[in-house]
């Protein structure tokens, strides 16, 4: 996940104590963190304090999807519209800002659709293997600020024409939100086939803040060679390597 989540879900935080949002995206600029060398994945703790959880923490995200426990889970519900194609790059991934009106209902708990972005591997792994590459839904409970985090694989295939407004117009240079080309219809860029594995994580990006329930959804979707190209090309690699599970739940839904 991305540094504008960071700074969404630290929101209720910044108005406690009067600390300026500002201020929070200069901290974070200023670590540099990045995917390589010195300011990569294995680095993130050293680059400040806010931090730590990137090599402290019990819960950490991604993991290798693996051994779950099957159960028939409470079904994950998609309020799904359509929202201008507001995208961006922010120096790790890009990003689509979504408009307000799309969102989950999961467990009883209404997430609002905040964002979408995208890692190439994919960060989540399935038995050791890696996708192509990954998208992830980011919602946040706005009484809470908790995240729910919809997890999609990404395989190589056929061109996906859900997903042209975006791969279509991948911005090279780091800038703000602009809405581009066509409108996307967020529901088209989600598989048929809704069943998921679910656990409870973190962010994959620093501060690796553990408030996110992760549901990634079992069945992949298809780009073309060309669109993953394409991405690659502005992001050649920007995945965080897997964590322990360790003592957590892993589930998967077989309803």
């Amino acid at each position: 996940m991305t540094r504008s989540t960071q700074f969404i879900l630290l929101l209720p935080l910044v108005l406690a104590l009067g600390i300026s949002a500002l201020m929070l995206t200069a901290l974070a600029d200023e670590a540099g963190w990045g995917y390589e060398g010195e300011a990569g994945p294995a680095h993130w703790a050293e680059l400040s304090p806010d931090f730590a959880l990137c090599a402290e923490g019990a819960a950490q995200s991604p993991i290798d999807i693996a051994g779950p426990s099957e159960l028939n889970l409470v079904d994950i519900e998609f309020h799904y519209g359509a929202t201008a194609n507001n995208i961006f790059n922010n120096g790790h991934t890009i990003q689509v800002n979504v408009d307000a009106g799309s969102a989950i209902v999961y467990n009883g708990i209404t997430y609002n659709l905040l964002q979408f972005h995208f890692h190439l591997p994919s960060e989540h792994t399935i038995d050791g293997a890696a996708a192509a590459m990954e998208i992830h839904f980011v919602h946040q409970d706005p009484r809470s600020g908790n995240l729910a985090v919809v997890g999609v694989l990404l395989v190589e295939g056929a061109d996906n024409a859900a997903y042209a407004p975006v791969f279509d117009n991948l911005p090279a240079d780091v800038g703000e939100p602009m809405a581009q080309g066509a409108v996307v219809s967020l529901d088209a860029l989600l598989p048929e086939s809704r069943a998921f594995y679910t656990y409870q994580g973190s962010l994959t990006t620093p501060p690796c803040s553990e408030i996110v329930r992760w549901l990634v959804l079992d069945a992949p979707l298809q780009l073309s060679a060309e669109q993953i190209a394409a991405f690659a090309a502005v992001h050649a690699g920007n995945a965080r390597p897997t964590m322990p599970l360790g003592a957590r739940d892993l589930l998967r839904d077989i309803g």
